[in-house]
């Protein structure tokens, strides 16, 4: 079993590269579905035909499904949504401001997720592809479930006992909207689902994720940012898909200077995410729209390749906390640390240099506001302490 994960900023090409990657793997005789979480669907735009909310075949072994987000919300979070309207209709607000507001931020991406599982589980297929939203924070919603299960284990049992017993005295001296039992019900099933996702989307074994960018400034930026937190959370990126290169083969001195930015920003974005294998896609002549042209990206992604294969394991880059410090930790095999050498960049960045190799890391907010503290080479290991400046001298 595969699951497989594009994504990157809008406008990238990964609504295409999934359809084109779920071509190649139905082809080389996979029971393959592709599936599309973005609310703006453009799926059935790439197979150049209409895809609906339940399972339509494609071809031969190829099935697509365009998520049908409301019915994910109201399977996954309708019995939550209703009780929290009512509770925030009955503080006075209006009613369709309070069911709007009674949605938590990321809980609509998230529900279309969980599809993702029920597809994955259902032994109906080999291969599930899937055109994320284009946004990778979407997936910092995965860290969700550790802290609701704590929550589900610690507080709730008593909580719904309290609830239980308190619920006959309240009613008769309020018209407060109270929980009921098929509300607790509800949230024991939400955390549940959730916990079955991440177990999925955080197995190395079965899931990866694979950040499409364009070999432009801005969207190599985000796509550093996304890939940092993709391995904060435990997502494993396989690899780099990078989209729209112009053809060595077009001399035309209009695309002289496109070119040679291009050519920079290839440097660029082997400094950002090696050792992750990057597959370089060029700009085609055409759209890509229809069987033949996603046939035709499939082959100059892959060549020979078998899209499901793994094609990196391990951390490319590792944050953890060792008591008030943090840790970057970046393996790096047969390195000589004489040669190490790190600075800041702008705003939020790590420069790693290594002799004539570079690489610039995205920090995550934990450690944005922290100093450089010292770095130790150990067991095929780069480590790089982060500290707070109020905790004492750099080293």
């Amino acid at each position: 079993m595969r699951v497989i994960l594009y994504t990157g900023k809008g406008g990238v090409g990964k609504t295409s590269i999934s359809a084109a990657t779920a071509l190649h793997c139905a082809e080389l005789g996979y029971r393959t579905i592709v599936v599309s979480t973005d609310p703006a669907h453009s799926l059935g735009d790439s197979f150049d035909t209409r895809i609906g909310p339940e399972p339509v075949a494609m071809a031969s072994n190829l099935w697509a499904q365009e998520i049908d987000l409301l019915h994910q919300m109201e399977r996954h979070w309708g019995t939550v949504q209703e009780y929290l309207a009512a509770l925030f209709a009955w503080r006075g607000m209006d009613n369709l401001v309070a069911e709007e507001t009674s949605v938590l931020p990321g809980m609509e991406e998230l529900a279309s997720l969980m599809q993702i599982a029920y597809l994955a589980e259902s032994g109906l297929y080999d291969v599930v592809i899937v055109d994320m939203a284009p946004t990778g924070a979407t997936l910092q919603l995965l860290a969700f479930p550790e802290m609701a299960t704590w929550y589900i284990e610690k507080l709730f049992p008593a909580e719904r006992k309290a609830m239980k017993v308190a619920r006959p005295f309240m009613k008769a001296v309020t018209d407060m909207p109270l929980p009921e039992e098929q509300l607790f019900d509800a949230v024991e099933d939400l955390v549940r689902d959730l916990n079955r996702l991440e177990r999925l989307v955080t197995n190395p074994e079965i899931s990866s994720v694979r950040l499409v960018l364009n070999p432009e400034k801005m969207v190599i930026k985000e796509a550093r940012r996304a890939f940092t937190y993709l391995n904060l959370y435990n997502l494993a990126t396989d690899a780099i898909i990078s989209n729209r290169h112009i053809p060595a083969s077009v001399t035309d001195p209009y695309f002289a200077a496109w070119k040679a930015t291009q050519a920079r920003y290839r440097e660029m974005i082997e400094d950002s995410f090696s050792p992750l294998p990057i597959f370089q896609i060029p700009m085609f002549d055409d759209e890509v729209v229809g069987v033949h042209s996603l046939r035709r990206m499939a082959t100059a992604t892959f060549d020979s390749c078998d899209p499901t294969t793994i094609f990196y394991k391990g951390k490319a880059q590792q944050v953890v906390k060792d008591g008030d410090d943090y840790l970057l930790i970046l393996p790096l095999p047969l390195l000589d640390k004489s040669d190490v050498n790190l600075h800041r960049g702008v705003h939020d960045e790590l420069v790693v240099r290594i002799g004539n190799w570079k690489r610039h890391i995205s920090l995550p907010q934990s450690l944005m506001g922290k100093q450089v503290a010292g770095a130790r080479y150990r067991e095929n290991q780069l480590e790089i302490r982060f500290r707070s400046r109020q905790n004492g001298n750099a080293k």
